[in-house]
């Protein structure tokens, strides 16, 4: 463990302490899939506490993590996100805004990245969690993104639009193995997915993983960094040539 990981768990070890001896949630900022995968790491020594992860909605990539649990605490957790909808005032003459756009001009504006989870855009509209303490902040400051005047607000009720998608997919391969479904599904050489394990850019379950060989198991998720995700469903039959048929579902 280098010195980077063992300040980051020990941070996290305080924190989860602190809830603990206060009687009370404590929150984290945003953390990224890699830390989320640190925290995970510590699961044993969590228990003391207990903790839960969210980023605002089903599968995001940056989430936050509360330290505590109902039995203890005796409430429910409410994790402090808002989302923050921005849009162009004027759409008919708005440039095409991408997420490196979005975040440029937030982090322009002094916004750290820990303060922020995951940037959703849709039909030029962008969906921003943010710690509820940084929302305000956002409505007053983000007024253009590059040369499109925006305005911005907060949304209170659920985005349905936002809701991830998945596709149905039937796949053939040599076998059960994490490596070979990644290259299957994105079309990826044998050295490209096993790149992807090396550089810590797979993630089982929240998870990272540098064993390519992991057999999957039903109803596990695959987030590969770069790529998308995908839920391994089961094992299908085997072909004449003695490869194996199984299930997933994309997250498009």
């Amino acid at each position: 463990m280098d010195n980077n990981d063992k300040d980051f768990k020990n941070r996290i070890l305080e924190l989860a302490d602190r809830a603990y001896r206060e009687g009370r949630y404590i929150y984290s900022n945003f953390l990224n899939p890699s830390q989320i995968s640190k925290v995970h790491e510590l699961k044993k020594k969590l228990e003391f506490v207990g903790y839960s992860v969210y980023g605002g909605m089903e599968l995001s990539e940056r989430a936050v993590v509360c330290f505590g649990k109902e039995e203890i605490f005796g409430y429910v957790p409410f994790f402090p996100i808002k989302v923050i909808k921005i849009e162009p005032r004027m759409k008919k003459f708005a440039e095409q805004l991408s997420h490196r756009d979005v975040l440029g001009a937030l982090m322009n504006q002094g916004i750290e990245r820990d303060t922020m989870g995951d940037i959703l855009i849709k039909d030029n509209v962008a969906y921003i969690f943010i710690l509820d303490n940084m929302a305000d902040y956002i409505l007053e400051n983000v007024t253009s993104i590059r040369h499109t005047p925006v305005r911005a607000e907060i949304i209170e009720e659920e985005i349905k639009d936002l809701a991830p998608t998945t596709k149905a997919m039937d796949i053939i391969v040599s076998s059960n193995r994490c490596d070979a479904i990644i290259s299957k599904i994105y079309k990826l050489s044998r050295e490209q997915a096993l790149m992807h394990f090396r550089e810590g850019r797979v993630f089982v379950n929240g998870m990272e993983t540098t064993s390519n060989a992991r057999a999957l198991k039903d109803g596990e998720i695959v987030s590969v960094r770069g790529h998308g995700k995908f839920r391994f469903l089961r094992e299908g039959g085997v072909t004449k040539k003695e490869r194996l048929y199984v299930a997933v579902e994309v997250y498009v």
